[in-house]
Parts: structure tokens; sequence; C-alpha cells
């Protein structure tokens, strides 16, 4: 989990993983991530990951208090002074963020934090996951009625109610296997 999509991308780019945005201080007032993440963490759990400077850290003490110690582990990255080449002028306390580390001070944070790693060739194929396709053939994305059927999902599968369907296919392949997914959709779908 990281503070926003700049961060997010960076780190896409470093591991294959799910990365989750909090929003920076979206996250504060959003009921309905916050609830995502509590449930991601409960059935996951989640590894926090966020810049060095102060807003860093207040996102961080908030989440730590939200989310239980057992189920959310802390990377930490370095002080490092610098700017983001996105970014006209460094952040206020000078410093890089998650965006502007190089990946190898990033793999190192997450598995200091206890981030475990598959090989590369490993098979994943008794991991079959939901895809966009997938969504489509069961009327919850491009069809005229996506809409209604998601949000009836997303209230029978307890998750937020503006979840876009990239959002929704995100949080099953997190929290389901494409086949507890479709037993828990047919049993709602009737």
């Amino acid at each position: 989990m990281v503070e926003g999509r700049y961060d997010k991308n960076t780190l896409k780019q470093v591991v294959d993983a799910t990365v989750i945005e909090t929003h920076g201080f979206g996250v504060f007032n959003d009921r309905e991530r916050l609830a995502l993440l509590r449930r991601l963490a409960a059935e996951r759990g989640l590894i926090l990951l966020t810049d060095s400077d102060g807003a860093g850290f207040v996102i961080r003490n908030f989440l730590k208090g939200a989310i239980p110690k057992n189920q959310l582990k802390q990377a930490y990255i370095p002080d490092i002074p610098g700017k983001e080449r996105r970014k006209a002028v460094p952040g206020r306390e000078g410093k890089l963020g998650v965006e502007g580390m190089p990946p190898s001070v990033l793999l190192d944070a997450l598995e200091r934090a206890g981030a475990t790693f598959e090989d590369a060739g490993a098979s994943s194929a008794h991991e079959e996951r939901m895809t966009k396709a997938g969504f489509y053939a069961l009327g919850l994305s491009g069809g005229p009625d996506s809409g209604a059927r998601r949000a009836a999902l997303l209230k029978q599968l307890g998750l937020p109610e503006r979840m876009t369907a990239n959002a929704l296919l995100e949080a099953v392949n997190l929290l389901y296997s494409k086949e507890d997914f479709l037993k828990e959709f047919f049993s709602f779908d009737g």
C-alpha cells in the first residue's frame, strides 16, 4: 500500500504484486477505502510503504491506529535528498519519495518489512484469476445494466459501493480465488 498513483506506478515496475493507493490524506475521510483496506489486511495482510517525509508519517500513523498491528507490516525508505524527475522543485522537506527511489532500495525496504518474493519462473497456474473479459461475460462491465449489476454485487460482497469495474476486479482477485468468486457470484446472481 502506497500513498498515490506515482508511487504505485513506480512500485509496479519493481514487483509483480497488487499495489493499493491510500490516496494520500484522502484515506482519512474515505470510510469505504478504509473498510476495504481493513478487509484486505484481515484476509491477506498489508505492507505499508509511505514517503519518509512528515506527510508520509502522518498517513502511516493513522493507518497504524486503524488496522491491527498483526495485519500491517511497515516498510520504510531511507531519507535521500533530492526531487522526483516529474517535479520542477523538490518537496517541502527536500527528500525523495517512493516514486524517486531506485528499484534496489524499494526491494530492500519490502524485504526488511517481511515481504517474500516468488521465483519469476514459479508456476502460478493454481491461482487462476478473474479477467476483464470474464467480468464482461458475467455482465459486470461493458453492458447496459453492468453498473447496476456491479452495485448489487458490491453490496453482496460487502465492498465499497463506488468501486469501478477495474477496482472491483482488483479486489476480487485479492480476496477470492476465481472459483470462489464464481460460486459467490452465481449464488448472488441466482
